[in-house]
This record gives structure tokens, sequence and C-alpha cells, in this order.
């Protein structure tokens, strides 16, 4: 000390206490820090706020919201509005089919169409072609008689005397694609048809005759007419029907069915022979549907997207018909564009209708963001009510902690947008409309020919809703195994004794074998609704729940567990050994 210095100054004693009041910090212990209640219910509120929003986003995957065809369909014209157009043109056999559909879908106007068809049917009185056509009335002037309603125009022509006025005009015609049809006539190798020339041809003469008279009125579409013009002259040319004769029975199906003015307006938007098949089809196994079908044909000038959404969704894409006819044809054309299946109604504000309409698919991302963006707020609010600091040997453990927690928030929101999609672990399309029904009821039984078509076995193919609710059972393990280790984790940091810890993972036993008790409830709960009908039956994927359960729970026991235990028991023994020294 030198002299100068008194040893007594008290500035210098009030910096000598000072020094040594400083605190020593303990090495690596955790500090559990109160929740911060503001931030937790802030955190909390905005990601309540967040989930409502995205779920009343009217944008999915596979499937349609009642809303956009709302949107859609507001100015657009209805089936009555296509019913009273058809009055106003004079044909009531169009009427008269717009009228069954708007009275199935339950058009507030109907009572409006019911009136005004009445009363152009009793200004006039029509014939049985539902409505004036001079074309067909100068060649049956003398056969056409007057009826207060209209019939299907296959009937009148099976009659010999009508099919011979028929025959004696066409004979006339000039057209390269009428006489190439006529000359169909000749042809005997029919398998659903008897030939013409044999007793019982009626009905295919009738059919030819009547595809002949649509040819040459040109009541065809351009390529409906290519299509035919070309089965008709491969048939003359092989003297085989094949194509051909498809085609008679497609036309001789609807003639059974249709009026002249009906079938003359429904083959002018067919835009092929294959949409004619198509029609047909559902005509044979849908008839009581065949209305709806022909009225939105007739609305969207589009049967061939209105014939392959029906026969791809079957009797559920005829509900969602309905109702997309009820709104009107910007409706069903929004519909057939999208070719999804209506999910459940909720409640939606129309502009954000309006805006799923105007951008699709970035609705869609925008309901992805706020679903992820809920599920960060929830990991806030987790790390705010268990929030856990400590010095730099213990934070790469906190982080991990904090990582595994937000991948189980990240899963749960993935897991609620996943629930809002209705149709996402349900195969999209029903095979109810498929099957194409031949029966040989006009037919010429062909001669066997000996041989046997070969059969070939196809390979069964995992359809992606498998693939979804395999991801989804292994998705759901991932989280309860995350949430296992993280549980180990905060009991391996904490700072109590190695016994007491020890203690602490014997009570968790429960929760290491949560795998199991997830695995077999995703198992029974996909068994149950597989027999109420509510998902495709698919025992790999009730099943996988389970595998992947013993799975996760293996993981936890043997991986973590086990290992976490025997360090503690190790650490216990050690203790106790270092205690006993002490003593001794």
């Amino acid at each position: 000390m030198n002299g100068d210095e008194n040893p007594f100054d008290p500035a210098r004693w009030r910096a000598t206490r000072s020094v040594r009041a400083v605190p020593v910090e303990p090495e690596a212990e955790l500090v559990e820090l109160p929740p911060d209640l503001r931030w937790v219910i802030g955190f909390g509120v905005l990601s309540v706020l967040l989930l409502l929003l995205g779920a009343s986003l009217p944008a999915n995957w596979k499937s349609l919201h009642p809303a956009l065809l709302e949107r859609a369909g507001q100015g657009s014209q209805t089936a009555t509005g296509l019913g009273l157009a058809a009055v106003s043109d004079q044909k009531p056999g169009v009427a008269n089919l717009a009228l069954s559909a708007a009275t199935a879908v339950k058009d507030p106007q109907v009572p409006k169409l019911t009136a005004e068809l009445a009363a152009l049917e009793a200004r006039r009185g029509w014939t049985m072609w539902g409505g004036r056509d001079a074309f067909i009335e100068s060649i049956f002037k003398d056969a056409t008689p007057a009826r207060p309603a209209s019939t299907a125009i296959l009937p009148f022509l099976l009659t010999e005397t009508n099919r011979a006025l028929l025959r004696e005009h066409l004979a006339t015609a000039r057209s390269p694609g009428v006489q190439a049809i006529l000359q169909t006539r000749e042809l005997s190798s029919t398998t659903q048809f008897v030939p013409v020339s044999r007793p019982g041809g009626q009905p295919l003469e009738a059919t030819i005759l009547l595809t002949a008279l649509l040819y040459q009125a040109e009541r065809f579409s351009p390529l409906l007419a290519q299509d035919i013009r070309t089965a008709a002259e491969k048939a003359n040319a092989s003297r085989l029907a094949g194509e051909w004769e498809t085609i008679c029975m497609d036309v001789l199906t609807l003639a059974r069915r249709l009026d002249w003015i009906q079938l003359c307006e429904l083959m002018r938007v067919l835009p092929n022979a294959k949409a004619l098949g198509e029609c047909v089809q559902l005509a044979k196994v849908a008839p009581d549907n065949f209305a709806q079908l022909y009225t939105a044909s007739l609305l969207t000038r589009a049967p061939d997207k209105v014939a392959a959404y029906l026969l791809r969704f079957g009797k559920a894409g005829t509900a969602d018909l309905k109702q997309a006819l009820a709104k009107g044809a910007g409706a069903v054309q929004l519909l057939l564009d999208r070719s999804l299946p209506l999910g459940p109604a909720r409640l939606t504000p129309g502009f954000l209708a309006g805006w799923t309409l105007a951008a699709p698919r970035g609705m869609l991302a925008a309901k992805v963001i706020c679903f992820l963006l809920a599920g960060l707020g929830f990991f806030l609010v987790w790390r705010e009510l268990s929030p856990v600091q400590a010095d730099g040997r213990a934070a790469a453990g906190v982080r991990m902690i904090h990582g595994q927690r937000a991948a189980v928030a990240l899963v749960m929101a993935l897991m609620l947008l996943a629930a809002g999609e209705p149709f996402l672990l349900k195969p999209l399309g029903s095979p109810e409309f498929r099957l194409r029904l031949n029966l040989p009821v006009l037919t010429n039984s062909p001669v066997p020919t000996g041989k046997t078509e070969k059969v070939t076995a196809t390979k069964p193919r995992m359809d992606l809703s498998t693939i979804l609710s395999i991801v989804l059972f292994a998705a759901l393990q991932v989280a309860v195994y995350s949430i296992c280790v993280m549980k180990i984790r905060e009991i391996e940091m904490s700072t109590a004794p190695s016994s007491l810890k020890l203690r602490l993972m014997e009570n968790e036993e429960n929760l290491f074998d949560s795998g199991l008790y997830v695995g077999i409830a995703g198992t029974a709960t996909a068994l149950v609704l597989q027999v109420l009908q509510v998902i495709e039956a698919n025992l790999l994927a009730a099943y996988a729940s389970n595998l992947f359960g013993i799975v996760c729970v293996a993981l936890v026991k043997i991986r973590h567990v086990r290992a976490c235990k025997r360090r503690l028991i190790m650490e216990c023994q050690s203790e106790a050994s270092g205690r006993a020294a002490v003593l001794a």
C-alpha cells in the first residue's frame, strides 16, 4: 500500500464492499419464468381468428364450395329461363323438359313457366314434332296429326307408310353423306339389330332414315356429322356394322324419348359421336335425371362435359348438378369446368367467394398460410405457458425442445387444414353410371366363332385416398413421437436429483404408450367409417394406423426411454456411492 493512500478512506471502503457483494451464478441451471398472460391471450386470440379466417375461405383442393356456385350463377340463365325462351320460340317440347328440370331443382319461377306453357298450348294446336318446323312438315304434310302434346319421333317412323314417305324424299338427296347413310341399310352383319332385309328390321331402317334426315337438315353439329358420315362409309366399305351400329343404337335410344324438336336441339350441341354415346349411356342408367341432363346441356352448350361429370361422380354428381341448376347456367359451367364434387355449405362472405373465383390458387395459398400462422400462434402460446431459459451449455437442449414444439404445432395446423377438406381421403368418382348396357333386344344373333377373348388381369393400384390416409396416420404418430421426446428432454434437463428424474420418467409411462392408443383409435375409427360407408372400404389404410403406433412406441421406449433410464440409474448409483464415501 502506498503511503499516500488513506486506509480509512470511505470511498475506498465502499468500492471494496461492492466488489465482494457480487453474486455467483449457478452453473447450467434452468430458470422457469412465469408466463406473461398478455402475450398468451394475444397469441391465442390471433390464432383462433386465423383459424376462423382460413376455414371461411371457400377454396378447397378436391371439392367446390357451394358459395362459389351462388356467385357464379348470379345473372345467368336458369332452367325456367330456358323454358321461357323455348316458349317464346314456340318450342313447347323443349319447354316441357326445362319445366321438368326446374321442378326437380325447385326453381321459384316454375309457376310462371307452367302458366306460359299452358297458354302457348291453348292458343294453337301443336303437332307431334314439339314445335313448328317447315322442313319436316313439308315431308309429312299429309301424315301429321294435330295433337295437344308432342310425342317421340321413333314410333311415328316405325309405320310402313311414314317410312315409305321418308325413303321417297331421301332418295332424291344429292348429299354424299346422306347416300352413305342410306347405303348402310344393305348391311347384314349386325349384332344389335335385325338387318333391314329381314322380318323385324323396321327399327334399324327407321333409325337409319332418321339419321339421314337429320344429316340432310343439318341438325347435327359439324364434328358429329363428320363422325357419322365416316362411320357409315367405313361400314359400307368393310361390310361390317361395328361403330356404325353403335351410333344407330344411340340415335334410336334418344328417338324413343324425344320428339323431333327436342332431338334436333340436342344434336346441335353434341360435339361428336363419343359425347352422343355418353349421353345415351346416362339416358339408360339414369332415366329419371334425363331432363336435368338435357337442360344442363342446352344451358351450357357442352353436353359432353355434363355427361362426363355425371359418369364420373354417379348419383352424387346428379345431386350436385341439381344444386348447380338451381343457381343458373354460370353455376353449372363452373361445376363442369372444375369437375369437382360439392363440399358442405359453410357461412362465407360473398366478397370472399368473388375473390376465390377470380384467383382460386391465390385464395388456396392464403388459406394454407392462415393455418400455418395459426400453428405458429399456438407454438408461441405454448412457449409462453411453459418457458425455459438456460446458459450456453443447456441452450442446445432448449432449442431442440422449441423445435419439437414447433413441429407439433405445425402438424396440428395441417391436420386442422385437412379436416376442412371433406373429400381429401375419399377417391373422387363413382362407377355407378359407367357400366354400359348393350342388351341385344333387337339383334340378329351372330354365329359363334369359337374364339374366346383373352382376359388380362389388371394389377391393383394404390389410389390417392389410401396414400393420404397412410400419410395422415403417419403424421399423427410423428406428432406423438415428438411429444414423447420433448417430455424426455425436459426431464433430463431439469435440475432435480437423478432419483427424482427416474421417478418422473416412470410417471410418464402412459404418455410413452400413447402411440398405441392413437394407433388403435385410428384403426377403429377407420373401420367404423367404412362400415357406415362414409369412406371407401380400405383395410390397408385402417391397419396402417395400428402399425405406425407399434413402431412409434417401440422407438420411444427402446431408443429413448431405456437409454434415459439407464443413464439415470447409473447417476443414482454414482450419487449413492459418493454419499457412502463421504459418510465413511
